[in-house]
Protein backbone atom coordinates (compact mmCIF):
# COMPACT_ATOMS: atom_id res chain seq x y z
CA UNK A 1 0.00 0.00 0.00
CA UNK A 2 2.78 2.44 -0.11
CA UNK A 3 3.37 2.21 -3.83
CA UNK A 4 2.63 5.43 -4.56
CA UNK A 5 4.54 7.35 -1.86
CA UNK A 6 7.91 4.77 -2.72
CA UNK A 7 7.57 5.89 -6.22
CA UNK A 8 6.82 9.82 -5.93
CA UNK A 9 9.57 9.92 -2.92
CA UNK A 10 12.21 6.87 -3.43
CA UNK A 11 15.29 9.25 -1.57
CA UNK A 12 12.73 9.19 1.43
CA UNK A 13 11.31 4.90 0.90
CA UNK A 14 13.49 2.67 2.82
CA UNK A 15 12.19 -1.13 2.71
CA UNK A 16 13.91 -3.06 5.29
CA UNK A 17 11.78 -6.55 4.49
CA UNK A 18 10.97 -8.63 7.55
CA UNK A 19 13.10 -6.80 10.07
CA UNK A 20 10.88 -4.81 12.34
CA UNK A 21 13.63 -4.74 15.39
CA UNK A 22 15.98 -3.01 12.56
CA UNK A 23 13.07 -0.76 11.44
CA UNK A 24 12.59 0.42 14.57
CA UNK A 25 16.11 1.13 15.43
CA UNK A 26 16.92 2.77 11.94
CA UNK A 27 14.10 4.86 12.41
CA UNK A 28 15.31 5.48 15.64
CA UNK A 29 18.58 7.22 14.13
CA UNK A 30 16.64 9.11 11.34
CA UNK A 31 15.13 10.46 14.46
CA UNK A 32 18.01 11.68 16.38
CA UNK A 33 19.49 12.82 13.37
CA UNK A 34 16.35 15.04 13.32
CA UNK A 35 14.32 13.37 10.92
CA UNK A 36 10.37 12.42 11.56
CA UNK A 37 10.10 8.75 10.38
CA UNK A 38 7.39 7.45 9.92
CA UNK A 39 7.22 3.06 10.48
CA UNK A 40 4.03 1.11 8.43
CA UNK A 41 3.92 -2.32 10.16
CA UNK A 42 0.94 -4.84 10.84
CA UNK A 43 0.14 -4.72 14.46
CA UNK A 44 0.76 -8.88 14.62
CA UNK A 45 4.63 -8.09 13.90
CA UNK A 46 5.78 -4.79 16.15
CA UNK A 47 5.96 -6.90 18.76
CA UNK A 48 8.84 -8.03 17.54
CA UNK A 49 10.38 -4.65 18.01
CA UNK A 50 9.38 -4.20 21.71
CA UNK A 51 12.75 -4.14 22.96
CA UNK A 52 13.87 -1.46 20.24
CA UNK A 53 10.33 0.44 21.00
CA UNK A 54 11.18 0.69 24.24
CA UNK A 55 15.68 1.24 24.60
CA UNK A 56 15.98 3.24 21.03
CA UNK A 57 12.70 5.16 20.49
CA UNK A 58 10.45 5.59 23.69
CA UNK A 59 13.32 6.18 26.45
CA UNK A 60 14.87 8.90 24.29
CA UNK A 61 11.52 10.14 23.97
CA UNK A 62 12.13 10.82 19.71
CA UNK A 63 9.52 11.43 17.74
CA UNK A 64 9.00 8.52 15.44
CA UNK A 65 5.51 7.52 14.06
CA UNK A 66 4.09 4.41 14.34
CA UNK A 67 1.26 3.35 11.72
CA UNK A 68 0.15 0.01 12.71
CA UNK A 69 -2.02 -1.40 10.26
CA UNK A 70 -4.31 -4.30 10.75
CA UNK A 71 -5.21 -3.92 14.59
CA UNK A 72 -7.71 -6.00 16.15
CA UNK A 73 -9.39 -8.79 14.70
CA UNK A 74 -8.63 -9.44 11.15
CA UNK A 75 -10.71 -12.44 11.02
CA UNK A 76 -9.30 -14.32 7.04
CA UNK A 77 -5.53 -13.46 7.62
CA UNK A 78 -4.97 -16.01 9.94
CA UNK A 79 -4.69 -17.08 13.61
CA UNK A 80 -0.58 -15.60 13.76
CA UNK A 81 -1.92 -12.11 11.79
CA UNK A 82 -4.55 -10.48 14.66
CA UNK A 83 -3.71 -7.72 15.91
CA UNK A 84 -5.27 -7.90 19.32
CA UNK A 85 -2.15 -7.19 21.30
CA UNK A 86 -0.45 -3.87 20.30
CA UNK A 87 -2.86 -1.66 22.76
CA UNK A 88 -1.90 -4.11 25.79
CA UNK A 89 2.12 -4.10 24.88
CA UNK A 90 2.38 -0.24 24.16
CA UNK A 91 0.24 1.07 26.80
CA UNK A 92 3.31 0.21 29.27
CA UNK A 93 5.95 1.66 26.95
CA UNK A 94 7.15 5.03 28.71
CA UNK A 95 6.13 8.31 26.30
CA UNK A 96 4.43 6.70 23.73
CA UNK A 97 1.45 8.42 22.84
CA UNK A 98 -1.55 5.47 21.57
CA UNK A 99 -4.09 6.94 19.16
CA UNK A 100 -6.77 5.00 17.22
CA UNK A 101 -9.11 6.85 14.53
CA UNK A 102 -12.31 6.19 14.17
CA UNK A 103 -12.30 6.80 10.43
CA UNK A 104 -10.45 7.47 7.32
CA UNK A 105 -10.52 11.34 8.12
CA UNK A 106 -9.16 11.20 11.35
CA UNK A 107 -6.84 8.98 10.63
CA UNK A 108 -5.17 11.76 8.11
CA UNK A 109 -6.04 14.37 11.46
CA UNK A 110 -3.72 11.99 13.75
CA UNK A 111 -0.99 11.99 11.11
CA UNK A 112 -1.22 15.50 10.86
CA UNK A 113 -1.04 15.89 14.80
CA UNK A 114 1.59 13.32 15.01
CA UNK A 115 3.89 15.09 12.43
CA UNK A 116 3.84 18.14 14.64
CA UNK A 117 4.75 16.10 17.55
CA UNK A 118 7.85 16.15 19.57
CA UNK A 119 6.73 12.71 21.16
CA UNK A 120 6.47 9.29 19.63
CA UNK A 121 3.66 7.97 18.68
CA UNK A 122 1.47 5.40 17.78
CA UNK A 123 -2.00 5.16 15.52
CA UNK A 124 -3.61 1.67 15.39
CA UNK A 125 -6.06 1.03 12.58
CA UNK A 126 -7.47 -2.25 11.25
CA UNK A 127 -7.46 -4.15 7.83
CA UNK A 128 -9.71 -2.62 4.91
CA UNK A 129 -11.68 0.47 4.59
CA UNK A 130 -13.26 2.17 7.05
CA UNK A 131 -16.40 4.77 6.79
CA UNK A 132 -16.63 7.84 7.70
CA UNK A 133 -18.31 9.40 10.92
CA UNK A 134 -19.38 12.48 12.19
CA UNK A 135 -17.85 15.64 11.44
CA UNK A 136 -15.06 16.97 8.99
CA UNK A 137 -12.96 19.20 11.30
CA UNK A 138 -11.06 16.56 13.19
CA UNK A 139 -8.66 18.81 15.53
CA UNK A 140 -6.64 16.72 17.69
CA UNK A 141 -5.75 17.45 21.01
CA UNK A 142 -3.33 15.32 23.40
CA UNK A 143 -5.25 13.01 25.44
CA UNK A 144 -8.59 14.54 24.54
CA UNK A 145 -11.96 12.21 23.42
CA UNK A 146 -14.20 13.99 21.59
CA UNK A 147 -18.08 13.07 22.73
CA UNK A 148 -20.24 12.10 20.19
CA UNK A 149 -23.67 12.71 21.49
CA UNK A 150 -24.31 13.65 25.13
CA UNK A 151 -27.85 11.65 27.38
CA UNK A 152 -28.49 10.83 31.01
CA UNK A 153 -29.06 7.16 30.91
CA UNK A 154 -25.55 5.56 29.67
CA UNK A 155 -22.76 6.05 28.74
CA UNK A 156 -20.70 3.95 25.72
CA UNK A 157 -17.01 4.86 25.46
CA UNK A 158 -15.58 3.65 21.47
CA UNK A 159 -12.02 3.54 20.62
CA UNK A 160 -10.75 3.23 17.15
CA UNK A 161 -12.90 1.06 14.58
CA UNK A 162 -15.40 0.45 18.09
CA UNK A 163 -16.79 3.64 17.72
CA UNK A 164 -19.29 2.78 14.87
CA UNK A 165 -20.58 -0.04 16.86
CA UNK A 166 -21.05 2.26 19.68
CA UNK A 167 -23.08 4.21 17.96
CA UNK A 168 -25.17 1.32 16.44
CA UNK A 169 -25.41 0.66 19.80
CA UNK A 170 -26.86 4.25 21.40
CA UNK A 171 -29.21 3.92 18.13
CA UNK A 172 -30.78 0.35 19.36
CA UNK A 173 -30.98 2.23 23.17
CA UNK A 174 -32.90 5.44 21.32
CA UNK A 175 -35.11 2.71 20.45
CA UNK A 176 -35.88 1.53 23.87
CA UNK A 177 -36.70 5.19 25.12
CA UNK A 178 -32.87 5.93 26.67
CA UNK A 179 -30.72 8.62 25.62
CA UNK A 180 -27.30 8.32 26.28
CA UNK A 181 -23.50 9.72 25.70
CA UNK A 182 -21.26 8.15 23.08
CA UNK A 183 -17.96 9.51 23.32
CA UNK A 184 -15.00 8.83 20.97
CA UNK A 185 -11.81 7.83 23.34
CA UNK A 186 -9.26 8.51 20.30
CA UNK A 187 -6.47 8.09 22.55
CA UNK A 188 -5.88 4.81 24.28
CA UNK A 189 -2.72 6.65 25.93
CA UNK A 190 -2.84 9.12 27.46
CA UNK A 191 -6.49 8.95 29.02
Amino acid sequence: GLDKFRDSYPERFFDVGIAEAHAVCFAAGLAKGGFKPVIAVYSTFLQRAYDQIIEDVALQNLPVIFCIDRSGIVGEDGVTHQGIFDISFLNSVPNLVLMAPKDARELEAMLEFSVKSDKPVAIRYPKGQIQNIGNKNQKIELGKAETLSEGKDFAIIGLGSMVGPALEAEELLKKEGLSGTVVNARFAKPL
